[in-house]
């Protein structure tokens, strides 16, 4: 075969040097066994942030909380009181459970029906002028069906705990 007509090399086919072929090597097989771990550690943490942040505020002043249950937030079939337990509750638990990574599977889920229920409750959301109010709430709960989808990863108790 003549070289004029042979493809070129894409860049990952072409030979390095021998320790920039070994150090490429490392890095692939550490972003295999450990990036997306490290990955999902990240998502955990930022989005049970988010959640534990908002619970801590709500259990701060539980006067205003009973009041927004009451007159903002529409929570279909709870009384306005279970609600807003509930709802606390989950934005301080379930974060708990992912900062650690224990149970990441059902904290996630829990996370997103505590998501999805803010969504419902407050209609307000979408008419805001500001469209970062319903997008934060998009992005996180597409956010937590990673962890719901792969699990807590090797940075988490979940692993640690299949593993013995």
């Amino acid at each position: 075969m003549n070289t004029l007509t042979q493809p070129p090399l894409a860049p990952n086919d072409r030979p390095l040097p021998g320790t920039l072929q070994r150090t490429r090597e490392r890095v692939e097989q550490w972003l295999a066994d450990w990036g997306l771990s490290a990955v999902l550690l990240g998502i955990r943490v930022y989005v049970g942030w988010q959640f534990f942040a908002s619970g801590k505020l709500k259990l701060m002043d539980w006067g205003s909380t009973l009041a927004l249950f009451h007159d903002e937030y529409h929570v279909p079939v709870l009384p306005p009181d279970v609600a807003a337990v509930f709802g606390t509750f989950g934005e301080l638990a379930f974060p708990l459970l992912l900062f650690v990574g224990l149970f990441s599977r059902p904290a996630a889920l829990g996370l997103f029906a505590v998501n999805l229920m803010a969504v419902i409750s407050y209609p307000d959301l979408w008419t805001f002028e500001c469209p970062a109010a319903i997008q934060s709430h998009l992005y996180w709960g597409m956010l937590l069906l990673v962890p719901l989808t792969a699990g807590g990863g090797r940075l988490s108790l979940d692993w640690l705990r299949r593993r013995r």
